[in-house]
């Protein structure tokens, strides 16, 4: 039978139509775990159930930044198989309770120091390894043993196929991967066995207990503590434990083993065991883990595009639904903020917050198709807030690791309070935000009492008080709807201190000390001021308030040549070399989340055309389905969220509002099943990779010229449809009206006025102005006599050249006579002919103010990441300072900063040389260290040296670098810091 080329390509279309559309009941098969593991991703490709607390997965990697997520594709061994890992962060923890099956002669070690032939590791290869949702296999190369992983939310399973005529064991290793506080192993029967493991590492404090079941009878087995195996030995704790137990199996076959894991007691994991994992049926466990991955998956589905576009859709929607993970027993007892075992009441527990990522789109992903766990988050927020008195910041496993910046649990209640989300006491709630709003940690103090964060009192200065505004305009929203009004009006005011950061004339957000721009200024710079970016990366950081922030730009069009510039510039940055920073265009870096909300910002400026290109260009370059196909770390889910949410063609810019900015979609359609019962559905017209641009769009059918829609209109069930095009359809969507609305419009703030010189100390003479970032007219009022200016001070109208060391004080004031916060800089003369030469360059990223830092006569406090202690890495610290003229010496010190954990220590001991003529030195003394160097802590010492009184026209100070971190040390080996600050002279 003859078949014509037309009913051959008719055939090919429609099989590949349906391949795109069909089997939407089975969306687990299109999901790649391998997606992330490579490049910079730190996923997983192990075995999870949705939200689980187990994640079974296999390790290749036992250390470094690329190794937290315990895997990397680019391994080849693997040293066993470990009940826990975290999903994409930046810090590594968990890999609790590793199991590998060997065969052939028993090892305990897992081979790393001397070569895996001589541990339990196993060669693998990508060609014998496979996964899928709720599902890992792998050959273990080394003992020709098929690994098959799947996992129930409190329980994970495995399934070893064993080969003919080879002794066979499982090892089971309680020292692997992190610090062991504590751990215990009991031999209950030959097929069970149960144990804690108590650890520290990210977590300070993390507290595991399991318990083991094996589906056949060992025969024999042993217990090794601190490296002394001993056979049938059945119980043991301490810090260094690990186990065996051998198995008769001359014909080969199967052997399963079944963990359950509790945070409570071996108790609650006996319990969680025979709950969820009662029988010996893999298969079983592996199809009901599958299923409930369709149903959380089924509640987005997408149809159109390409079939790679499906498996990145879908691989997102399953990396945002790893985390954060159930933390309770089956009975609801559960480890609490105060390491206590609680009982919950009505609602779910959950670990895993790690909030500075995930408010931005995963939580709020989680509003719209996840209402009831937001209600559980949001009671496990109050829960720790009671239990640990203050909302999580980065919270795992019952410990709060205070990584990050900002209180972002915050926005997270704000956004489900604002959309309607309340199974939850909210006057707790509101209690609960207002306590973290009035800390006194992570600078939170100073950002109350001056309006912004001074750069020389706290680290990360601008991006702290960008974020605290943002946290603090989400509690005045909610405030407001709880007729709050003396909260919101307070709040409302921090909101705006985002202002008093904004320097009018460069555009930027940047740091201030001692009230005045820190120069030298460079916006690519990566340095302590901006947390994980720069300051291209954090200047666009207003999303409570894009309309003021325009306008103190100049305006929508001055907004929109901003974006232009940073998408743009070039894309190398200068300063410190920040991992992070991935996934350039321009000065945009999509691989990490401060730049999330970016492209979506010209919605904001009646330029919309723009976002969609933007959106459209950042899915389809840093988004594909390799191993390395995210840019950056996935971040427990929240890099997922952003292409979820961008796919269907729209996105959160401003969390605690109920607005979505409209973008590009990739998808013809979209449908998003309701826990209400209705279903949203976004539609896509003529849509294709070249038809990127949004023509028209119909809301429910009528035409929207808005470029965005409410969370009402998802939530009632709407129907979003896009006519799409290859060409910019610029008369739609530019008319004022259909911004998106971003404005703080009462209590009003008048921004500090700042200070304008070439630094805070000068020898001769130096010239300082003054500035306001006010958008309407204000006068600025100074003193110098130590006095509060007032409206009657003088008026500043040009710079003011001084010649001594002089503090100036200084106000804002608006035509109706509203007041500035006070703005306090003193300038320092300092003496005019003493120089330093330094024979070790310092760290260009830790320059502290650049040559003269040492004698500035500026101390820096007790963080070094305030970027006022000069940083010498390796090398000696070797310093010449010249007097000038001689002058008469009896004390000469020189100040450093210990701060163990970012590899910092204090110097072996400082040495001080004199010279009476500037170049013939003799040594004056010694000072030892007395600083422990395992102390830990932001720890300042003054190296000291009393004299006797002599006249030295120039001194030398010699100080010894320990070189490297010390073999005890988690970087042990590399290269070690010293940071110092301030010569003095007396």
């Amino acid at each position: 039978m003859k078949i014509s080329f037309l009913a051959i390509l008719i055939s090919i279309l429609i099989i590949s139509v349906t391949s795109c559309n069909s089997d939407n009941t089975n969306l687990a098969d299109k999901v790649n775990p391998f997606i992330g593991t490579g490049g910079h991703g730190h996923t997983y490709p192990g075995a999870a159930a949705p939200f689980g607390m187990v994640q079974l997965s296999p390790d290749s990697r036992l250390d470094g930044w690329d190794g937290c997520g315990g895997y990397h594709y680019s391994d080849s061994v693997i040293y066993g198989f470990s009940h826990t890992h975290l999903s994409g962060t930046g810090v590594s923890d968990y890999g609790d309770i590793l199991v590998i099956p060997t065969t052939g002669k028993l090892h305990l070690n897992n081979g790393s120091k001397a070569g895996h032939q001589n541990g339990y590791a196993s060669k693998f290869s990508h060609k014998n390894e496979s996964a899928a949702a709720g599902y890992y296999e792998v050959l273990l190369e080394d003992y020709n043993i098929k690994a098959e992983l799947t996992a129930t939310e409190r329980t994970g399973m495995h399934r070893y196929s064993i080969p003919e005529n080879k002794a066979c064991h499982i090892v089971l290793d309680l020292i692997h991967r992190d610090k062991v506080l504590d751990a215990g192993i009991k031999i209950v029967s030959d097929t069970r066995i149960e144990g804690y493991r108590h650890s520290q590492a990210w977590a300070e404090k993390q507290m595991l207990f399991f318990v083991m079941e094996f589906s056949k009878p060992f025969s024999s087995f042993g217990i090794q503590q601190n490296e002394n195996p001993e056979e049938g030995k059945k119980e043991a704790q301490g810090e260094s434990l690990r186990a065996w137990f051998d198995f008769d199996m001359p014909q080969g076959g199967e052997i399963l083993v079944k963990t359950g894991l509790s945070a409570v007691s071996i108790e609650g994991a006996a319990l969680n065991l025979e709950t969820e994992n009662p029988d010996w049926n893999f298969s079983a466990i592996h199809k009901k883990t599958k299923a409930k991955w369709n149903e959380e998956l089924s509640k987005i589905k997408v149809e159109g595009s390409t079939a790679d576009n499906q498996e990145i859709f879908y691989t997102a929607l399953y990396h945002s639904m790893l985390n954060p993970n159930i933390f309770m027993d089956v009975d609801g007892k559960y480890r609490g903020r105060d390491l206590e075992t609680h009982q919950t009441d009505g609602f779910d527990n959950y670990t895993v917050f790690s909030l500075w990522d995930t408010y931005r789109a995963a939580h709020p992903l989680f509003t719209i198709i996840d209402q009831k766990r937001s209600n559980d988050f949001i009671n496990t927020f109050i829960k720790q807030w009671e239990q640990g008195g203050l909302l999580p910041v980065w919270e795992l496993s019952a410990n709060e690791t205070n990584c990050m910046i900002g209180y972002h649990a915050v926005p997270v209640i704000a956004d489900a309070w604002i959309k309607g989300i309340r199974g939850y006491d909210e006057q707790k709630a509101l209690d609960a935000m207002i306590t973290s709003g009035m800390q006194d940690i992570r600078g939170s103090n100073y950002f109350r009492e001056y309006g912004f964060i001074p750069a020389n009192l706290a680290g990360s200065s601008v991006s702290v008080t960008l974020e605290y505004a943002y946290d603090d305009w989400c509690i005045a929203q909610m405030a407001r709807e709880m007729g709050d009004m003396e909260t919101y009006k307070a709040y409302s005011e921090r909101a705006q201190y985002y202002k008093n950061m904004f320097d009018p004339e460069s555009g930027f957000m940047r740091p201030r000390r001692n009230n005045a721009w820190i120069e030298p200024f460079d916006p690519r710079e990566v340095n302590f001021h901006y947390t994980e970016a720069n300051c291209w990366q954090y200047s666009f950081y207003v999303p409570q308030d894009i309309e003021t922030f325009a306008m103190m730009l100049g305006g929508k069009d001055a907004l929109s040549a901003k974006l232009d510039k940073l998408f743009t510039e070039k894309t190398e940055t200068t300063g410190r070399h920040q991992a992070d920073i991935t996934g350039l265009i321009g000065q945009y870096a999509h691989g990490n989340e401060p730049s999330h909300h970016m492209s979506y910002l010209y919605d904001y400026t009646g330029q919309p055309w723009k976002t969609q290109q933007k959106v459209r260009q950042i899915m389809a370059d840093f988004y594909t389905t390799q191993p390395d196909g995210l840019i950056g770390n996935e971040d427990c889910g929240q890099m997922s969220a952003w292409y979820v949410f961008s796919s269907i063609g729209f996105y959160p810019v401003t969390p605690g509002s109920d607005i979505y900015a409209l973008g590009s979609p990739v998808f013809d359609k979209a449908s998003i099943r309701l826990e209400n019962g209705k279903t949203f559905v976004q539609t896509a017209e003529n849509n294709s990779p070249k038809n990127i641009y949004v023509q028209e769009v119909f809301l429910n059918g009528k035409k929207w010229a808005n470029n965005y829609i409410r969370h009402e209109d998802i939530m009632n069930g709407g129907r979003l449809h896009f006519v799409m095009g290859p060409k910019p359809n610029k008369e739609r969507g530019t008319q004022s009206d259909n911004f998106p609305p971003s404005k703080i419009g009462e209590s009003l703030i008048i921004p500090t006025p700042y200070f304008i010189a070439d630094g805070q100390t000068f020898k001769k003479t130096t010239e300082v102005g003054m500035g306001c970032a006010a958008t309407d007219e204000v006068s600025i009022h100074f003193t110098t006599d130590g006095s509060e200016p007032t409206e009657d001070s003088k008026t500043y109208t040009q710079p003011i050249t001084i010649h001594k060391t002089t503090t100036f004080n200084a106000i804002a004031i608006d035509k109706e006579g509203k007041k500035s916060r006070l703005s306090t800089g003193t300038f320092y003369r300092i003496p005019e002919h003493r120089n330093i030469e330094l024979t070790n360059k310092y760290a260009p990223q830790y320059a502290a103010g650049g040559d003269m830092a040492l004698i500035d006569m500026l101390r820096g406090n007790e963080s070094f990441a305030t970027g006022a202690w000069q940083g010498f890495q390796f090398n000696d610290l070797e310093a010449t300072v010249d007097l000038g003229k001689k002058q008469e010496c009896s004390k000469l010190s020189i100040g450093f900063i210990q701060d163990m954990k970012s590899w910092i220590f204090m110097p072996k001991w400082v040495d001080f040389y004199g010279s009476a003529d500037g170049k013939n030195f003799h040594k004056l003394g010694r000072v030892q260290n007395d600083i422990p160097m395992k102390q830990e802590g932001g720890i300042v010492k003054e190296f000291e040296l009393n004299i006797k009184t002599q006249r030295l026209k120039a001194v030398k100070i010699i100080a010894k670098n320990i070189q490297y971190c010390p073999n005890w040390h988690l970087g042990a080996g590399g290269k070690a810091w010293l940071f110092a600050d301030e010569i003095t002279i007396d």
